[in-house]
């Protein structure tokens, strides 16, 4: 027997200061605050696109916790999803403007650019190709330079990120 799970659903964090982590959280993403709850010092985001009642928690613990050092046992990224390789561009440049871009790859089968939060955490925004495309990379996931250029070229329009639910309604 195994667990049937469709996809996560949504990532939680501690943070040192929650008023700071909400600031990047909702400046980068566009997120928007969908809960609080101050007995916890806890805040939940939804993205605007979202289905989600939440897609992050974030439990803030004071400024005094110390940070988690990369590499070592934890959680190492989030992977957050765009619709368009054009998004993608768009994420590479806003984590530029925010001084939190660390990196981009390509993976094969996705496209992703890399940042790191006002703690230390580290997240992934990936574009996936149509899924007919995959090909050799169906079972492969390489660490590739990317050629933002070539990709856009490429693919430029094509959505696969699916129907994205209605934020009022829940529907597609």
């Amino acid at each position: 027997m195994t667990i049937s799970a469709v996809r996560l659903n949504h990532a939680v964090l501690f943070v040192s200061d929650l008023q700071r982590s909400l600031r990047f959280w909702t400046g980068a993403f566009g997120m928007e605050v969908a809960a609080r709850e101050p007995r916890a010092n806890a805040a939940f985001l939804r993205l605007a696109r979202s289905g989600n009642h939440h897609d992050l928690g974030l439990f803030g613990i004071g400024a005094g916790a110390a940070p988690r050092q990369r590499g070592t046992v934890g959680l190492y990224h989030l992977a957050w999803q765009v619709d368009t390789i054009e998004e993608l561009e768009e994420a590479r440049r806003i984590l530029a403007d925010v001084g939190a871009l660390t990196g981009e790859s390509s993976h094969g089968a996705t496209k992703s650019v890399y940042g790191i939060d006002p703690d230390g955490n580290e997240f992934e925004v990936m574009w996936m190709l149509p899924r007919e495309a995959w090909g050799d990379f169906e079972n492969a996931a390489p660490v590739d330079r990317l050629d933002m250029a070539a990709e856009i070229a490429r693919w430029s329009g094509v959505g696969t990120a699916g129907s994205v639910p209605s934020p009022v309604l829940g529907r597609t």
